[in-house]
């Protein structure tokens, strides 16, 4: 480490100084402390996304909802971190997506903005905030854009949404697309099963993706369809398609990170990896902090002061 430089009535001395010294030198005292640089880190943005698709290399996508897991995440090299209104089902505890509110999904991507060092951070319009209102969604668009921080904005639908999108984006706001199972529409479909199966859908399918790549959406979700039409739609758009129970014939994948993880043991749908199962490991730690108090070991003589 370079020397500290003293200044001190006139007389430049270049020595070096402990430490514990510095805060005793007096007001009259100049100290040039080495500076150390931040590593510097390549931020991931849309136009990275379409290099990425170029290139062949897979986009890596999860959610995340507070400052504490948003930091891991991004620290771990995540692509892109979707603040979804799937915190309404893993956070809240609803039944469905649609109980969240703007605000809501304002306060969770604040919190995941402030941890974020590289990803690009994508934010859900919740229901209600742009259906069947171009100029309610620009609003809502704008709202999360000036509030939160994020990057981008996601919205469920095809060609109905058109002209929303298409005004979010004179505002400059990137909009990335959602087609296929689209969980805002739980109560048209009943269901959650797999979409696009008929050729009549899968065909409105395909066409809608073509729509949204037309109103300038950037990239496109793909969720719970067929792999071999998501295969098809990501060869067919220039735009990169990201899927979820959509098969490996696409530009990259996202799962909701409490499932991934194991957090959340009660969903267990085909298209899911689990990589850890924190359920059972925060189950077992939990057990054993209530165990060390209730037998007196924790705190021992080494935790007190």
């Amino acid at each position: 480490m370079e020397g500290r430089i003293l200044h001190l009535n006139g007389y430049n001395s270049k020595k070096r100084i402990p430490k514990t010294i510095c805060s005793f030198v007096n007001h009259s005292t100049i100290i040039k402390m080495p500076v150390q640089k931040k590593k510097e880190v390549k931020k991931v943005t849309t136009n990275v996304l379409h290099e990425m698709k170029v290139s062949g290399e897979k986009i890596s996508m999860l959610t995340a909802y507070d400052y504490t897991m948003a930091k891991i995440v991004d620290h771990a090299g995540i692509d892109v971190i979707l603040v979804g209104d799937s915190a309404s089902n893993v956070m809240a505890g609803h039944e469905t997506t649609l109980p969240i509110t703007l605000d809501q999904m304002i306060y969770h991507a604040s919190s995941v903005v402030r941890a974020v060092d590289r990803a690009l951070i994508v934010v859900d319009l919740p229901f209600g905030s742009y259906q069947g209102n171009s100029k309610e969604a620009l609003n809502s668009a704008i709202k999360i854009m000036k509030e939160s921080g994020a990057h981008a904005v996601k919205l469920e639908g095809g060609r109905e949404i058109k002209e929303s999108i298409e005004r979010i984006l004179t505002a400059g706001i990137p909009v990335m697309g959602h087609l296929g199972l689209t969980p805002q529409s739980i109560y048209k479909f009943g269901t959650y099963n797999v979409r696009a199966k008929e050729e009549d859908e899968a065909l409105r399918l395909l066409e809608d993706a073509k729509i949204l790549e037309k109103a300038g959406c950037f990239a496109l979700v793909l969720e719970k369809i067929p792999a071999k039409l998501a295969e098809k739609v990501a060869k067919e758009i220039a735009i990169p398609v990201i899927g979820i129970g959509a098969g490996g014939g696409v530009d990259g994948q996202v799962l909701v990170f409490h499932d991934m993880v194991g957090l959340n043991n009660e969903f267990n749908p085909r298209f899911l990896r689990r990589y850890l199962n924190l359920f059972e490991e925060i189950t077992g730690a939990v057990g054993n902090y209530i165990k060390d108090v209730k037998s007196k070991d924790f705190p021992n003589a080494n935790e007190q002061y």
